[in-house]
């Protein structure tokens, strides 16, 4: 799975850029990146559940993050401004960097099954082994809390990491003026 490798270092540049670059906006749109390579990630080793997760997190995240920049910093500087080389090398890195993440997107979106055609046969197993094994009545649950306790873990965890986050970015003790 060299996809996986590859999502990892363009994860890692991604975050590197977004703690270096001093543009606030920027910086969101390589957190952003950052966060759907993870959930391309969940895709390409087959956990789409954690992937809607990651998503809906991050697409909630964004929208807040801009939302945010723009009502507190954001400055459109260039209006009646040429645009300078350091401005024409930030766009071509940005198209750059938003080409090879469409086409890896693209790649692993063919990776998976077409509709209705399941890869893993394990929810007949669920069916039969729901009530000996766990002593529950409800299924949902039986399968959400014993047989995918860790799904069901790091899902929390990432909502829980999003909103840790959400709420350091908006508190107001502690924040410079």
């Amino acid at each position: 799975m060299i996809e996986l490798y590859l999502f990892l270092v363009f994860m890692i540049i991604a975050a590197f850029v977004a703690t270096e670059i001093k543009d606030l906006l920027a910086a969101v749109i390589s957190l952003g990146a950052v966060g759907f390579s993870v959930a391309i990630m969940f895709i390409l080793v087959q956990a789409p559940d954690l992937a809607i997760v990651q998503i809906v997190v991050e697409v909630v995240t964004i929208v807040i993050f801009v939302a945010v920049i723009f009502r507190t910093t954001h400055v459109d500087e260039t209006i009646g401004k040429k645009l300078t080389s350091s401005h024409v090398l930030s766009i071509v890195l940005y198209a750059f960097f938003a080409l090879i993440f469409f086409i890896a997107m693209v790649r692993a979106l063919q990776e998976l099954p077409a509709f209705g055609n399941a890869t893993m046969k394990v929810a007949s197993e669920y069916i039969r082994l729901g009530l000996p094994q766990t002593g529950g009545a409800n299924l949902v649950a039986d399968v959400i809390l014993d047989f995918r306790a860790l799904d069901t873990l790091g899902e929390a965890t990432v909502l829980f990491t999003s909103v840790i986050g959400v709420i350091a970015l908006m508190r107001s003790v502690g924040r410079k003026k």
